[in-house]
């Protein structure tokens, strides 16, 4: 950087040789010398940089060595960092693995829990997680919801039913999305006195214990991808209702027309989603359970459920649109007996009634 000397303040000669006032000097070398570090201030960054290019030029080999040896010594890090990243996820991957394959094997989240610490001391603390970590909806497990609760309200090992209590707080999305459910996979069975696998819409009213009839409303509801041996809707007002390509061992669509309203569930700052996808259960149940409360969603998604050893049942529902698409359902017991069947009891306002077709089909292996 430029040096400057401090100026003078004392008296200076002009060319006339006259001298200058102290106030007059003053103010001129104060001038002189803030232009002069203005003036090094601007140019320092280019000594800089060429200080720098006279270093490198000077010995470049050593320049070169010394950065080389900088980058190294990061990808040595990286390198090491990234293989103990490695050999930690696959010694977790192997710990946790009887759990996992115990899963695949069509095993419920419970009997694969007791499976393994009935019979390994296999308790590491990734498959204590894994199987022990807090049930909720959202992970897929199995207990009584109250809805818009992700926490179950009860939870047995016994029961691997999955509930959900529709109540007066209005839900904006509720799906359930490829679950197996009844007897379609290993050791399982319905609860004790149960004939359905799948129950969905309001409870009809009871004397005693006292309950007054309750009523599911939906905006719109998707049924898809179903594979169920019988399917039955009843009690049901759709103001749009959607029956398309679905197959059957024996079919009897008899829905009635009327003049059911539109419909969509507001509610404000209604309750969040409730979303879960992949689980095994012996019983879905999607119900109004408090009295004479109707339950309320805005958007109910139910897709690609596979279930086995009971009905399909749809009752006491109320549906801007309700969508039955792309079902199969059957028992074996050939088309006279009608396995899939849609009441007298379902009003509709408009009906596309699409390529529903009569084919054999047997109960799900």
């Amino acid at each position: 950087m430029i040096s400057l000397p401090r100026p003078n303040f004392g008296a200076l000669r002009l060319k006339s040789g006259r001298v200058m006032g102290k106030a007059g000097v003053g103010v001129r070398s104060e001038l002189i010398w803030l232009a002069g570090f203005l003036l090094s201030f601007s140019l320092a960054p280019f000594r800089l940089a060429v200080e720098f290019f006279h270093v490198l030029m000077g010995s470049p080999r050593t320049t070169y060595y010394a950065l080389r040896d900088s980058r190294d010594w990061i990808l040595v890090k990286v390198a090491y960092l990234q293989d103990e990243s490695d050999r930690w996820r696959r010694t977790f991957t192997l710990l946790k693995s009887p759990y996992s394959l115990l899963r695949a094997m069509g095993f419920s989240p419970q009997m694969a829990g007791t499976f393994l610490f009935a019979s390994t001391a296999v308790t590491s603390t990734v498959v204590v997680n894994e199987v022990m970590e807090g049930k909720s909806f959202s992970a897929g497990d199995s207990g009584v919801y109250s809805a818009p609760a992700d926490i179950p309200t009860e939870y047995s090992d016994e029961d691997n039913t999955l509930r959900v209590d529709l109540g007066s707080t209005p839900i904006g999305l509720l799906q359930i999305e490829n679950v197996t459910v009844g007897t379609a996979y290993a050791n399982s069975s319905l609860p004790s006195g149960e004939s359905s696998v799948v129950i969905v819409g309001g409870l009809p009213a009871v004397v005693d214990p006292a309950f007054t009839e309750t009523y599911l409303e939906v905006g719109h509801m998707t049924v898809d991808r179903w594979r169920c041996t019988t399917m039955t809707l009843a009690n049901i007002e759709a103001h749009h209702l959607i029956v398309k390509q679905n197959a059957s061992d024996g079919q009897s669509i008899a829905a009635v027309a009327g003049t059911p309203r539109a419909r969509g569930i507001g509610g404000g700052n209604r309750a969040d989603a409730m979303v879960t996808s992949g689980g095994y259960y012996d019983q879905i149940k999607i119900t109004s359970a408090t009295s004479g409360v109707n339950g309320k969603v805005d958007r109910l998604i139910l897709s690609n459920l596979y279930t086995k050893g009971g009905a399909c049942s749809l009752s006491r529902i109320k549906a801007g649109t309700l969508e039955i698409i792309l079902n199969e359902v059957g028992a074996g017991d050939g088309f006279a007996t009608k396995d899939f069947t849609i009441a007298t009891s379902v009003i509709y306002k408009s009906f596309d009634n699409e390529d529903n077709v009569e084919v054999s089909i047997s109960p799900p292996s």
